[in-house]
């Protein structure tokens, strides 16, 4: 590719908005990114070897200690009602609204016990089981897992 070429594809990077350009003709490839800096081809290049001298080879390094997990809450004793899907949890069907069930409510089987906000669809997720609310494992509009668990009846 001659110089001009190469001047005029500098100056149209330049005037217009684009902030890089990849220009290909036949086996010549030219690429210009608007700004300068390092390519990030640069950033993918192999780690370099570093030859190990004998007194690193034989010297034990120290391993850095384990960090302590983090304990599990508590989770209490009971049915778990887990999210058959992905979304965002609420404990009532519109905010400001009374909750479709509070801590220590009882609950029949089929009973809609919160909802779940999916693709902008609101999807009523019911008990399916007998008892009494324990727990709320989640707390309202935060997103949730397919299978995680909601809430604990007993």
């Amino acid at each position: 590719m001659d110089l001009r070429k190469l001047k005029k594809l500098i100056d149209l990077v330049e005037e217009s908005g684009i902030a890089e350009l990849e220009v290909t003709e036949n086996e010549e490839k030219v690429r210009i990114v608007k700004g300068g800096g390092i390519p990030r081809e640069m950033y993918m290049s192999a780690p370099m070897q570093v030859p190990m001298s004998l007194s690193q080879a034989v010297t034990p390094i120290a391993a850095p200690a384990a960090a302590a997990p983090a304990p599990e809450p508590a989770v209490p004793a009971g049915h778990t009602v887990k999210s058959p899907m992905v979304g965002t949890f609420y404990r009532s069907p519109s905010p400001g609204a009374k909750a479709f069930v509070e801590i220590g409510d009882t609950v029949k089987s089929g009973q809609t016990v919160c909802i779940i906000e999916a693709m902008k669809l609101l999807n009523e997720i019911e008990a399916d089981k007998d008892g009494v609310v324990k727990a709320f494992l989640i707390e309202n509009g935060q997103p949730v897992e397919y299978g995680e668990p909601l809430l604990v009846i007993e």
